[in-house]
């Protein structure tokens, strides 16, 4: 028997060929398929944690001590009666489970109820204080990760020299402080002032009042300027170490010395070849920083008096109004659950390998 005779064109298309529909045929369409169920799996998965999470803030803070009725009494001597009035109004007087099975109906059509101390809808509070959360956020957000591509970069291609020990002993330093503690020592030193040294910016809130057009969004910035440093100082160090690491792994990867082979300079190696492969893990950090600094903003907002979603989350502890609880504990919990789901939709759209 010849070699020709064994040989595929000589035998024609089997069944395990591309037109019997064996397995090279069925590669592309289980390709094709993979992606789609990999993203049902995931929006399935986050339909499920925002489900638990809405049945945890239920109970969660039903545990926390005080009364709300009392609260809405403002501290007047009132009659048992008005008590109970004030309890029917607001649904505290039905079993716990029908004041579960309620809130669960209402919240599913958007309905996150009527807070206590407001008396208004728990949604329009949070739309009010979304935005001024949001510029703090989105402003330290971009700082934060613009600055540990930056400093991550340079840190790994210059590894083990003075620079780097500096720029990733600071990075840890910073990101072990509680954001509340470097608040208070910023507010220390650059608002209220030490000796001699005057104070720089305001203490808290956000804005003087009193001002419009251009004069107005300077004092804002103004005001935004001390939060911000807190929130990029204490955040900017996770996405230098993971930035680092993920480059000092594929400097030994054979492509770059090819590409210093071919003459290209160190720069132009860093730029084009390393950084960009590099960058994988460094784009799921960012979305999942996303969701984390919208739910982790609490304690710099409350320090700061700023008027966002997390300030307006410590009033509520205070009370305690439920509703406005569970629906920022709602919130936040979904920013976290949400570019969780974003980070893992958009990774295999990097790396093919995964989703397959």
């Amino acid at each position: 028997m010849t070699a020709d005779a064994t040989s595929p064109s000589a035998q024609g298309p089997g069944p395990a060929g591309p037109v019997g529909g064996g397995p090279a045929g069925r590669g592309p369409r289980r390709a094709r398929t993979a992606y789609p169920r990999y993203v049902a799996g995931k929006a399935a998965g986050a339909a499920v944690s925002l489900l638990a999470v809405l049945v945890t803030g239920f109970f969660l803070f039903r545990l926390i001590p005080g009364d709300p009725v009392k609260f809405m009494t403002g501290g007047r001597q009132v009659s048992a009666a008005q008590l109970a009035a004030y309890r029917e109004e607001f649904g505290l007087d039905l079993p716990l489970w029908r004041q579960f099975t309620d809130y669960c109906g209402k919240a599913l059509t958007g309905d996150l109820g009527t807070s206590y101390q407001f008396r208004t809808p728990v949604v329009d509070k949070i739309t009010e204080a979304l935005p001024n959360t949001l510029l703090l956020t989105g402003t330290a957000f971009v700082l934060y990760t613009a600055l540990g591509i930056v400093l991550g970069t340079r840190s790994a291609w210059r590894h083990g020299r003075l620079g780097d020990r500096i720029n990733t002993g600071l990075a840890l330093t910073l990101h072990s402080l509680p954001s509340f503690w470097l608040g208070l020592l910023l507010i220390t030193m650059l608002s209220v002032g030490i000796g001699p040294l005057p104070g720089l910016f305001p203490t808290g809130g956000m804005e003087s009042g009193g001002e419009e057009g251009f004069a107005y969004a300077v004092d804002v910035a103004h005001h935004l300027v001390l939060p911000v440093v807190t929130l990029v100082a204490v955040e900017y160090g996770q996405t230098l170490l993971v930035t680092r690491s993920a480059l000092l792994d594929e400097m030994g990867s054979d492509y770059l010395t090819t590409a210093r082979a071919k003459g290209l300079r160190d720069d132009l190696v860093r730029r084009r070849h390393a950084v960009p492969n590099a960058l994988l893990p460094t784009v799921t950090l960012i979305f999942i920083n996303l969701g984390r600094t919208v739910a982790g903003v609490i304690l710099v907002e409350t320090v700061f008096s700023w008027p966002g979603l997390g300030g307006l989350f410590y009033q509520a502890l205070s009370v305690p109004d439920l509703p406005l609880v569970q629906g920022l504990f709602l919130v936040f919990a979904a920013a976290v659950i949400v570019t969780n789901t974003l980070a893992d939709l958009i990774y295999p759209l990097f790396d093919p390998r995964v989703g397959r």
